[in-house]
């Protein structure tokens, strides 16, 4: 008898160790060329539960427990490795760094069918063929003879003879011979015909690869592909610093494509499902069949097969994905490019491990030695700062591909508007003139609302009830076609009343904009228009991001409505207007990051104007155009940005200068709750000094029927980790082993965005 360390797929800190016979022992080294990792094991939890597990090693070193306490492994489940030692040592990182209990990566990590017991289950279709004694000529007439008194079964049989291939599916068959399923089944059962089970994969092809299809790069475009090369050759990581439309796509493709060159593989992250759906066209295109799609969107056998690609002797070369596809096994990693790499969408934030995507595509790449690509229009500060620092390389594109203007942005001041009633609902009349003549002049128009729903607060005219959720801190969105009020946390919802519940007002108005309600006055105001919406309201099905991003590139819908899914890199080439309908609620937001993420959505939101022919316009409606940020939006001034930025970020210890830990408490009762946190700050304090905020109230002080409470911790560049997070553990530990505060929930959130 040997023993096994194993990770089970629960929020455990500590790996399990359970007894292993000397024959599956014997098996799990073989298997992993000595090592004894990465094999999946069923393995007894608690009184009745099983799990499949991942091995860590095999060894004989006994657990100091009795021996009826000392469980034994129930199975091996698999005759290969799941898991490559890389990914071993990016779980390994990402439990450390985040803090977060490694069973908790491990099932963010794993899809679903590699953490059940039974099995992945490779998708297989029933095939035909003959039987030998009717394979040859001669017994192909025999056969037939014998079927004279069945016509039926004589014709279907019969065009199955007709029929070429190596594998006829029955499916084939059935259409070819216009027959039923019955009919096919007495050849069978009869003998003239046998089945047999053929494996086919449940994610497309793309073809045959075309890189003769790979565009030339102009003048601009061939010196940052230079620049790129060049800036590798001392750095790991480089910064590419393109405007909206100056073709960093084509410089990605020409890298791709010189990287499987090579022999080697890429991964490519995008922020966003949605993005997928255009840039999967245009490396289809390109890469064909050598080309993987992985996000979340992609059922659980479709990721577990993806995996098991990735394992195989013959796995995909490029992969583009969200940000999960970090987890991907990788045999030949050589580049890792991530697209829009300021995207807060990479970050994960519910639930554990509270990964961001970015950094942990980074770190991946440099345990196999890959190098790695940020490409964006509007660096993070972080990024950018590692950049001028000379942690990142550095290049930039700054002009428009085909020296194509950047957009003409007029500002417009809707409180003054307001002031004077020249407003139309949320449009200015800048705004109304300039789709008025896109649509007449047969463009589209793009408009941003980030903010879904039709309103977002229903209240009484009366005594000013206002709908709040019954789980959450958090009034509920009004949803008009759903006739509901939903909860945009945890989603409760309930049906509109017909009165005031408060006072028995029948007259409920609604407050605010949400994309819902902008969509129907566009329908109001334009009658002639194809109006689309794109939010997560009308996202939530499979293939409607594709319907949608395909029906406006088509130009099938002449108007788009959207969140800020709408500002994460789509190309469209007929835009001329781009309306953000209220720049505000992005400036106002209670935030350190407010002016970087409002600066980064309105900069991406207006390169989606004017990409191809003439010079796009957008209007930016706001209450504060004498704001810097606007200024510096306008003019595309990212430097004056980054600068005031800067300066800002010094001066209240913030990124990226300072590493920031969010810790956050969650309980059921509210004293419970505030008098933990005031323990853990007083705890906190001891070690860490005034580097401890808080406790204090996030804005969404219970969510979920959890009351909250949020420290935050300001660390220094280059503080001591391992210590760090020692004294972290050490406190939360010290809190949670106090009765009374058992219950409460604790957890922490790393470099937060």
């Amino acid at each position: 008898m040997r023993y096994v360390d194993v990770i089970l797929p629960l929020p455990l800190n500590d790996s399990y160790t359970y007894a292993v016979s000397d024959a599956v022992a014997a098996q799990v080294l073989t298997l992993t060329g000595g090592s004894g990792m990465g094999m999946r094991l069923l393995v007894p939890f608690g009184k009745t539960k099983t799990y499949c597990a991942i091995s860590l090693r095999v060894h004989d070193d006994k657990p100091d427990l009795c021996d009826d306490k000392i469980r034994e492994v129930l199975s091996l489940l698999d005759t290969a490795p799941v898991l490559l030692p890389e990914q071993m040592r990016l779980w390994r990182w990402m439990a450390f760094y985040y803090m977060s209990p490694l069973g908790d990566v491990m099932n963010a990590a794993l899809p679903a069918g590699l953490k059940a017991e039974t099995g992945y289950r490779p998708k297989t279709e029933t095939c035909l063929r003959l039987p030998e004694k009717f394979s040859t000529p001669e017994g192909r007439n025999i056969a037939l003879e014998l079927l004279r008194r069945m016509p039926r079964q004589q014709q279907v049989f019969s065009v199955f003879l007709t029929m070429s291939g190596a594998d006829i599916t029955r499916e084939a068959l059935l259409n070819e011979s216009h027959s039923t399923s019955a009919i096919v089944k007495h050849l069978v059962d009869g003998g003239f015909l046998q089945t047999y089970e053929r494996e086919v994969g449940r994610v497309n092809t793309g073809g045959e690869s075309h890189p003769e299809r790979i565009q030339p790069l102009s003048q601009e475009q061939l010196k940052a592909f230079d620049g790129i090369r060049k800036g590798w050759e001392a750095h790991a990581v480089v910064l590419l610093h393109g405007v909206t439309s100056s073709g960093k796509t084509e410089i990605y493709i020409h890298l791709i494509e010189e990287t499987i060159r090579r022999g080697q593989q890429v991964l490519y992250l995008l922020p966003e499902i949605a993005l997928t759906v255009q840039m999967t066209q245009r490396l289809q295109r390109v890469f064909g069949s050598r080309l993987g799609i992985y996000h979340s969107r992609y059922s659980d056998s479709e990721r577990t097969e993806m995996w098991q690609r990735q394992l195989s002797n013959h796995p995909y070369d490029v992969i583009l994905g969200a940000r999960s596809a970090v987890f991907l096994p990788f045999r030949r990693l050589g580049l890792v490019i991530i697209d829009e790499e300021h995207e807060t969408s990479f970050k994960q934030q519910d639930p554990a491990p509270r990964y961001h995507a970015r950094s942990a595509a980074i770190v991946l790449a440099q345990m196999y030695g890959a190098k790695t690509l940020l490409g964006t229009a509007t660096p993070s500060l972080e990024s950018y700062y590692n950049a001028q620092t000379g942690k990142y390389g550095l290049v930039t594109l700054t002009h428009r591909f085909k020296d194509i203007q950047l957009p003409e942005i007029d500002v417009v001041d809707i409180k003054d508007l307001r002031h004077r009633r020249m407003m139309t609902g949320p449009f200015s009349p800048r705004l109304l003139a300039a789709m008025r003549a896109a649509l007449a002049a047969g463009k589209q128009v793009i408009l941003f609302q980030n903010r879904r729903g039709f309103a977002p607060v229903l209240s009484c005219s009366v005594c000013g009830w206002t709908p709040k959720c019954q789980n959450c801190d958090v009034s509920l969105t009004y949803h008009k076609r759903l006739n509901l009020l939903t909860c945009h946390y945890c989603g409760f919802t309930m049906p509109v009343p017909s009165a005031c519940p408060n006072c028995g007002n029948p007259h409920l108005s609604d407050r605010g904009f949400g994309t819902e309600k902008i969509e129907d006055l566009v329908r109001a105001t334009f009658p002639e228009a194809r109006v689309a919406r794109m939010d997560l309201d009308t996202t939530r099905t499979r293939g409607a991001y594709e319907r949608l991003i395909g029906d406006f590139g088509r130009g099938k819908t002449n108007v788009l409505i959207g969140t800020q899914m709408i500002s994460k890199g789509l190309d469209f080439d007929n835009v001329a207007v781009v309306g953000i309908l209220d720049a505000d609620a992005m400036l106002n937001y209670p935030d350190f990051r407010a002016y970087e993420h409002a600066f980064m959505m309105m900069s991406q939101v207006a390169g989606r104007a004017g990409r191809k022919g003439q010079r796009g316009l957008v209007i930016l409606q706001t209450k504060s155009p004498q704001l810097p940020v606007i200024s510096q939006v306008v003019h595309n001034d990212y430097m004056a940005f980054y600068r005031d930025q800067l300066v800002e970020r010094g001066m209240f210890h913030y990124p990226p200068f300072f590493h920031l830990v969010y810790i956050f408490l969650r309980h059921k009762t509210e004293g419970v709750v505030e008098m933990a946190a005031q323990e853990m700050g007083a705890a906190l304090r001891h070690v860490f000094a005034d580097r401890v905020l808080g406790p204090d109230k996030p804005a969404v002080a219970r969510v979920k029927t959890l009351f909250i409470r949020k420290i935050v911790l300001k660390l220094e560049l280059g503080i001591d980790q391992k210590k760090t997070r020692h004294a972290l553990y050490k406190v939360r530990d010290g809190i949670l082993s106090q009765p009374c505060y058992r219950s409460v929930q604790v957890f922490f959130d790393i470099d937060p965005v």
